[in-house]
């Protein structure tokens, strides 16, 4: 066995083949270690406490009546939100919505979306 992997060690061809092919196995072994990704299909929304907090505060303005709250982040960092109420229509109520929750979020006005709810009264 020794005499046999010396001989194959001299070959230069055979010695580059054998370089390659333990690269190869140690890249596919890292992949399958490290480079998966567990996807968990999720049947329903679950809103975040933080959802939670921002639509009790958001279900005080004067007008906003129940209000539901989703906020997008990326990298654990809030970056848009989408707010639903219940109230009726006007600017005021979605000017006064878009102002705290662009506050409370740290993020530019221009990032949340206002929309009343076909719920609404």
């Amino acid at each position: 066995m020794k005499e046999a992997f010396r001989r194959l060690w001299a070959n230069k061809t055979a010695k580059i083949l054998l370089v390659a092919g333990a690269a190869l196995v140690l890249l596919l072994v890292s992949w399958l270690v490290f480079g998966r990704e567990e996807t968990r299909a999720t049947s329903g929304f679950v809103q975040t406490e933080q959802e939670e907090r921002l639509a009790a505060i958001l279900s005080e303005v004067e007008d906003a009546g129940n209000v539901s709250v989703m906020i997008t982040q990326e990298g654990g960092v809030p970056v848009s939100a989408i707010v639903m109420f219940d109230g009726p229509d006007g600017i005021l109520v979605r000017l006064r919505l878009t102002q705290i929750t662009a506050r409370a979020l740290d993020i530019a006005e221009n990032r949340v979306l206002v929309c009343p709810s076909d719920t609404r009264k």
